[in-house]
Formats: C-alpha cells, structure tokens, sequence
C-alpha cells in the first residue's frame, strides 16, 4: 500500500480556470484580479469586515502586531501549545512572549492560567500589548471567557485562526470574533493556496496599513519613496487564483475532515468494546456551542508513548506526528515566562497533552480502505501495548 500522509493539499480541478486567467492576462506578480477576488471570497465567507492576503499565516501575525503596536519592551500573552509560529512574530517586534497553559477540554488557551497571568502582570505594571489566542486542530477556544478577561484588562486579542477555518464558535466564525483575526493557506491546511495567509478585521484603517506594508511600504509618489519600514508579505496573483479555486469546494473539505475523525472514533470505540486491556483513547472535546472543522484528528492515549506509535506507523508506511511541543519548553523560549493552569502540579496540561497525544492522518484524499487500514494498525499496536503493561 501507499504511503499514507498526515495532511497534504487536495486539489479539485477548479482552481485550474482561475490559474488560467491568471496567464493569460499575465497576473503572476504579487499583484492582480484574484488576490482582490480571493479577499473577498473570504470574507463572505466568514463575515469579516475587511481582508488582506498575505504570503503567509505568520505574516499575518506580524502585521496584525503591527497594527497594535506592539514594540520593543512589551509582552504578548500566547498559548504554549501551539506551533512555533503563533509567537515568532512576537520576537520580531522585540516584544516577549508569555506562556498560557491550556485547559484539557478543547486543548486551547486556559481561561483560568489567563487570569492568573493577566493579575500577575497588573501587579507587575506591564499589562501585554495583546492576547494571541489560537484555536488549536479546529477547535475554537473558550472564547466567552478569553474575551471578558480581554474586555475586563483592555487587552486587543489576535485570534490565531490558521487551523480553523471554517470552525464555529456560538454561529460565529473563528478568526472574527477577536480584534484581529489571521488564516492560514499552507500546504497542510484545509485549503491552500500552496503558501499563503490572510489578515481581517472590522478595523478598515488596520487592514489597509496592513496592506500597506506588505508591499514594502511604498508611499504615493513619482519615485520609490518609504517613510516606515515594510515587508515584503503580500500574496501573488496566481497563489491567490488557487485559493478562489479553493475556496468553493471548502464546505466540501470539512464535510471530509469532519468524517475522517467520526470514522476513527467510531472504529476505535470497537476495540475498546473487544479488548478489556485496550488502553483508553479520549479525543478534544468538541464543546457545546462550537463546531470544529476537524483539521486533524487528534487522540490522547493513556499508557503509550506516542513516539512509539509513530515508530509503528512509519513502519508500516503510515504517517503520524507528536501533537504540539509546548512554546515553554522549546529551548528557544527557555527565558520566556510561563503561567500553568495549576501552579501546583509539576506536569502542566500543555505537557500532558504533548506527552500523550498523536496526530492521525487526515488527508482528504484518504479512502475508507486506508483509514480502516490506518484503524488496524493503531488498534493492533495498543492491544499489544496493553497486553504488555
């Protein structure tokens, strides 16, 4: 049998018209006709007032940092499970990033390790500049709670929606619901638009400066005149024209994803009713009133070092991954302040999750015939496992 992936992007055909488009009117610069058409297919999508692309989901952090002020000497709050590039840009503005552990539900920002940051920092005298929140595999944060807390301290928060596209959170997109919201389109993501990333808000002054700066800044003049420093972050035409493509056919691809994770609970629940000594597997609690667009399914299994089941899925030419290793404990970030949920346990939930969690793969492209086989193989690995304990 193949091999079968994580996640990898799943063309349907109808990107191919507007990459025509695209040639023969010659718009392959960062610049044309489908990056405006991408923008505003988003945000339709997803309510939002106004959208810049940009060539990447931490692109678009950094410019939404931007866009809040963020500068040398300031702290941003940011979960600890996530992936390194929810807090990289924090480091590009000279800022620090402080560490929030995760609540065990949704695996995503604890509300309660938030408060206890936010009460420190008031004590302290150095409120952060801004709350990055991520919804982490799809799933959206406790975002009634994060929020308040928000509203209570005056703190703008950044909604780090690069795997949840398409996720609710009470009838509301993710990536909307915050000050500034940011999407992802890289290769691995729901859609794609190879690598790409998309900055909204409510704010049109924010998402035009934004825009602003991912094109180098250039002011309106007969010369190349720049009077702040820009980047060079905006999204090219034929990218953008592979994300309209995407774009129609993303219901379709959370339909899938959202399938893909009913048939490993479903085929899991089985063993677990055969085998007495099949060790237990929980999944991240799709909470009342969200809706998670599944971007990989995800388990915690209690007994079993998850890097040995990756070792067994590669053998057997299945690709699996380690769920996030927690910010707090990279040695990049060995400096960086962190706030636990319970500052009397020695294992905080960001660590718990990383020790005992796993990514399945979720690929829409995956038959039933391969996840049944990708069911097999994990079931048969745990009951030997459980058999041995």
């Amino acid at each position: 049998m193949k091999r079968i992936p994580l996640a990898i992007p799943h063309m349907s055909g109808k990107e191919m018209a507007y990459i025509k488009q695209a040639f023969a009117e010659n718009w392959i610069a960062p610049v044309g006709p489908n990056v405006d058409l991408f923008e505003e297919k988003v945000r339709d999508y997803t309510g939002a007032g106004y959208a810049t692309a940009t060539n990447s989901g931490t692109a678009a952090i950094h410019l939404a940092l931007r866009m809040l002020g963020v500068t040398k000497g300031d702290t941003v709050f940011c979960p600890s499970f996530t992936f390194a590039a929810s807090a990289n840009p924090i480091h590009y503005q000279g800022a620090e990033a402080v560490f929030i552990d995760s609540e065990l539900e949704t695996w995503n920002m604890s509300p309660i390790a938030l408060e206890r940051a936010l009460l420190d920092a008031k004590q302290n005298g150095q409120l952060p500049k801004a709350i990055i929140v991520v919804h982490i595999y799809g799933q959206p944060a406790k975002m009634t709670e994060i929020m308040a807390l928000a509203k209570t301290y005056q703190i703008p928060v950044v909604e780090d929606a690069a795997e949840s596209l398409g996720s609710l959170y009470q009838g509301v997109q993710t990536g909307i619901i915050g000050d500034i919201g940011i999407y992802s389109f890289n290769g691995n993501k729901i859609i794609t638009t190879s690598g790409g990333g998309m900055l909204v808000s409510a704010n049109k002054e924010w998402t035009q400066e934004a825009k602003f700066l991912s094109e180098q800044a250039k002011e309106t003049a007969p010369y190349y005149q720049h009077e702040k420093i820009g980047y060079n972050y905006r999204l090219s035409n034929v990218s953008a024209s592979i994300g309209c493509g995407q774009m129609e056919v993303l219901q379709e691809r959370i339909d899938q994803k959202r399938l893909i994770f009913d048939r490993y609970a479903e085929g899991f629940a089985k063993y677990t009713e055969t085998f007495s000594n099949f060790p237990s597997i929980t999944y991240q609690n799709e909470i009342e009133g969200t809706f998670s667009n599944r971007w990989l399914s995800t388990i915690q299994i209690r007994g079993v070092h998850p890097l040995q089941l990756k070792e067994a899925l590669d053998a057997s030419g299945i690709e699996g991954r380690l769920l996030w290793k927690p910010l707090h404990l990279q040695p990049v970030f060995r400096q960086n302040h962190f706030f636990a949920e319970d500052a009397n346990v020695k294992i905080s939930n960001a660590q718990h999750l990383f020790e005992n969690g796993f990514c399945l793969p979720s690929a829409t492209q995956m038959t039933p015939s391969e996840q049944h086989y990708v069911v097999q193989t994990v079931a048969r690995f745990l009951v030997q496992a459980g058999e041995s304990m």
